[in-house]
């Protein structure tokens, strides 16, 4: 499997709202809005944009935070991108949209070095007529000075990232150059300030922010990008910080899809119906979430995509297969998202074949928009879970510390039927799974004390910080200069799969 770039990465990494114009701004206004409400007072937001979108939005802009409140169009310029012999002026810059929330704003003046030095006029404040004026000796004389920089204007001439830039460069498809987003946080925020992006991609916001002492939050729609940004962090050896999932995706996506109309029940009956499931009678599945394959006394259940599915989702399941309608022989459980241990809550169940899981295509709402009614049953593949095991995992004290070695086992990975790849990618995918199940392993961490509530991580590593094997995790862990602890260590190992899939497992080791 080609991995530099990957055929995933390029699947991974598609836009979200590539469909236009119109779907671009139902996306971005009410965020828009959300931000704002987010914004404290003497706050300010700064929206960067290109060509396509920005005039659009900078309507957008001022009907939100008000005309009144503009601060500055800043053009970004950046003299590097190579064009052809085209029939127009090259497209070589984008636009950086500034408003401030309230009356009050921070700005820091910015200063870059000039090429040359240059002698021009001092400039002092004057409390008498409140701005600044020519300054003058006591002969009143004007003052001249040499220059050796100037303040930063509203024309930015910074470069773009080059593909051969590897310092920097993660090849993200829309990532930012270090330049453009440290002066737009350095200009705008005070040290300690919180800077948030909520489209962060490859983390270089997060990235910037810490490296310049300010507190930050940052979130995007795309697994992919949250793992970038993660490990972008931790490579740089950021202060600790929260990683969570929030959100339910799913349900977002198919209300602006269909709008008011939409129901939880209806997308429910929709994956039962390309499962090749018969809904049940309304009286018993007033949900419409439970179906039967026919000729056969199986049921299915699709979970919603408003929750996890977990142990809780498992045990009701089983319930509804052993009461509703004078019981059934198997019940088949169809999941979006799904909590860590769900292989291992399914093992502990020891259900057999009367419990199955499965997994909902992660792809399946985008081909509902572009196909709808049109997608056959046979064109969606649900697949089996990813799971985790761990090979060895040892505990050796001395003295009052410990040392504990963590072994990686194996990796059984969501079925590549259910990823949206071509035969050819597919095959390709198959063989390294057969090969070595580990290898698409990209990133996995350790907390040698859970407790079974907030993930520690004090160990981690991925993809790329291997320098033997840049494609490949280190399989085993060794922790060093841990506490000495009497009685059993709860390990919990957590793994991420270059699709954004992750797997736990949980040991206590005596």
């Amino acid at each position: 499997l080609d991995q530099s770039p990957t055929v995933l990465e390029q699947f991974a990494y598609t836009d979200t709202w590539a469909e236009g114009t119109t779907s671009y701004l139902k996306m971005i206004i009410p965020r828009l809005y959300l931000m704002k409400e987010l914004l404290k007072p003497e706050g300010s937001i700064l929206v960067h944009l290109d060509w396509h979108v920005g005039h659009y939005v900078k309507i957008a802009l001022d009907e939100i935070f008000g005309r009144d409140h503009f601060i500055n169009e800043i053009v970004w310029h950046y003299y590097n991108k190579m064009q052809g012999n085209v029939k127009h002026f090259p497209k070589n810059h984008d636009v950086i949209y500034w408003y401030r929330n309230g009356e009050t704003f921070t700005f820091n003046k910015i200063k870059e070095e000039r090429v040359e030095k240059q002698r021009q006029l001092k400039r002092v404040w004057s409390k008498e007529k409140q701005k600044l004026v020519n300054a003058r000796d006591d002969d009143g004389n004007l003052i001249y000075i040499e220059a050796e920089d100037r303040g930063v204007d509203d024309v930015w001439y910074m470069s773009m990232l080059q593909p051969a830039d590897k310092t920097e460069n993660l090849g993200y498809k829309t990532q930012k150059p270090e330049t453009v987003v440290e002066t737009v946080i350095a200009a705008a925020s005070n040290e300690g300030d919180l800077v948030a992006d909520f489209f962060v991609g490859s983390g270089t916001t997060a990235s910037v922010a810490e490296r310049l002492g300010r507190r930050w939050l940052a979130s995007d729609l795309g697994k992919p990008a949250c793992m970038m940004t993660r490990k972008r962090l931790i490579d740089q050896d950021a202060r600790p910080f929260l990683y969570q999932h929030i959100g339910d995706y799913q349900v977002e996506q198919m209300r602006s899809t269909l709008g008011s109309r939409f129901r939880i029940g209806d997308l429910a009956e929709i994956v039962l119906g390309l499962y090749g499931a018969l809904p049940l009678p309304a009286e018993e599945n007033p949900n419409k979430n439970m179906g039967r394959l026919q000729g056969s006394k199986t049921l299915v259940l699709a979970d919603s995509p408003n929750k996890m599915t977990g142990l809780a989702t498992l045990r009701r399941a089983i319930e509804i297969r052993d009461n509703l309608m004078g019981g059934w022989d198997k019940v088949i459980i169809l999941g979006w998202n799904f909590s860590p241990t769900i292989g291992h809550d399914i093992e502990a169940l020891g259900q057999g074949d009367s419990l199955e899981v499965l997994v909902i295509p992660p792809d399946l709402l985008d081909r509902l928009k572009k196909k709808g009614k049109k997608l056959k049953p046979d064109e969606v593949r649900f697949s089996s879970l990813q799971y985790l095991k761990l090979g060895n995992v040892k505990r050796k004290v001395t003295g009052d510390k410990e040392t504990l070695t963590v072994a990686l086992d194996n990796y059984v990975l969501l079925s590549p039927e259910a990823l949206n790849l071509d035969e050819k990618n597919r095959e390709k995918l198959e063989k390294v799974v057969n090969a070595d199940p580990l290898a698409l392993i990209e990133y996995w961490s350790v907390d040698p004390d859970y407790d079974g509530e907030v993930f520690r991580s004090v160990w981690q590593d991925y993809r790329g910080n291997n320098e033997n094997d840049p494609h490949r995790v280190t399989r085993k862990a060794q922790i060093t200069g841990l506490p000495k602890k009497e009685g059993k260590r709860r390990v919990c190992v957590r793994v991420v799969d270059v699709f954004g899939f992750e797997a736990e497992a949980t040991i206590e080791v005596a």
